[in-house]
């Protein structure tokens, strides 16, 4: 299935079939299994059932596509684009000349085997974890046994027994290429689950303590605390994701309005009639960022429309609110990885 739509701010969108998210338009960031992400941007994002997304902003056009189950394990080297292991699992649109040209209509067939076909030998080319192919079989058949098995407090005698013959070739392979043990990736799965099932059911903290393998729920307790900083309980009530809290879209609005002219936290926390302290803890609670990376966010965006529009480095920092265009050029590269005048090359494919 084939849909355009406009998602609402903070609401939480939960992927019930393997999904492709091209996001058309907008700025600010998207949160998906309680990670912010502001590096989305010419990139199509593949989620797998069972995760959610989130946007944190009011302005994104998004085009979603959801494919038949059939298709995803027809071949194994589609897999790589659902599992995620450490990061989002993407392809990079902009690289992908074959990727453009399918998505390059708002309105397409749902023939939807192509753009799979197509996004996984990108994903091949571009090698996230510099590992040959059989390689990626390895890693990728373990991440297969921690997603059946991360409720189970799994020995390395009992991963190697799963693993079989490979077991101990899998591990280095993770290690190395992956920087993470298997353990290490079975106890990331666990929290993940943990902070959805606090999150999104009425569970007790003690079923959810059971039902992930933990004999002893303030043992679960403890080890949730020292991860989040909060109890279940204050977890589940501070995401509260059954209401649309208004905090996110007020800051976002001020930060629109006023980032040009505008970096100073106590700016924004009279404008919420708050202290500077309560107002970066209630930004990093709800929005997982720094009130001061959401004002730079903001300045990049601009600077990034206003580069495609043409306009000068000079006109740029100007109304950007730098002193000289030389530091306006700095702080792009600083947080972008290019020069202005490398992004707009980049856009317009020269």
């Amino acid at each position: 299935m084939v849909e355009k739509f406009h998602p609402e701010i903070n609401k939480v969108y939960f992927i019930n079939k393997y999904t492709l998210i091209h996001i058309l338009s907008g700025n600010g960031s998207i949160q998906v299994d309680f990670n912010n992400y502001f590096d989305w941007q010419d990139k199509a994002v593949y989620l797998e059932k069972g995760q959610y997304i989130k946007f944190i902003s009011d302005d994104f056009v998004v085009r979603k596509i959801e494919f038949p189950d059939e298709i995803i394990f027809k071949n194994t080297d589609v897999r790589v684009l659902f599992k995620h292991l450490i990061s989002l699992g993407y392809i990079n649109f902009n690289e992908c000349s074959d990727c453009q040209k399918f998505l390059s209509n708002t309105i397409f067939s749902n023939s939807t085997n192509e753009i799979i076909d197509i996004s996984s030998k990108q994903w091949y080319w571009q090698n996230p974890f510099q590992a040959k192919k059989e390689e990626y079989q390895l890693i990728f058949d373990a991440k297969d046994i921690i997603d059946q098995e991360y409720a189970n407090h799994l020995s390395n005698e009992d991963l190697s027994v799963l693993l079989a013959e490979n077991g101990h070739t899998t591990q280095a392979l993770l290690k190395t290429k992956v920087g993470l043990s298997i353990k290490g990736l079975l106890a990331r799965k666990r929290f993940i689950e943990s902070q959805k099932q606090i999150s999104f059911t009425d569970k007790n903290i003690q079923e959810i303590s059971y039902d992930l393998g933990y004999k002893d729920p303030a043992y679960f307790n403890r080890t949730f605390k020292n991860q989040t900083g909060k109890s279940p309980l204050e977890f589940r009530k501070s995401f509260d994701y059954a209401n649309n809290d208004l905090f996110s879209q007020n800051i976002i609005a001020l930060l629109k309005e006023h980032h040009m002219e505008q970096r100073s936290l106590d700016f924004y926390a009279e404008k919420m009639k708050t202290s500077v302290k309560s107002l970066s803890t209630q930004v990093r609670e709800k929005m997982k960022a720094s009130l001061g990376q959401l004002i730079r966010q903001e300045l990049i965006y601009s600077a990034q429309k206003m580069i495609v529009e043409d306009e000068t480095v000079k006109e740029i920092s100007l109304k950007l609110g730098f002193e000289e265009p030389n530091h306006f050029s700095r702080f792009f590269k600083h947080y972008t990885g290019i020069t202005p005048s490398e992004y707009r090359k980049k856009k317009y494919n020269f």
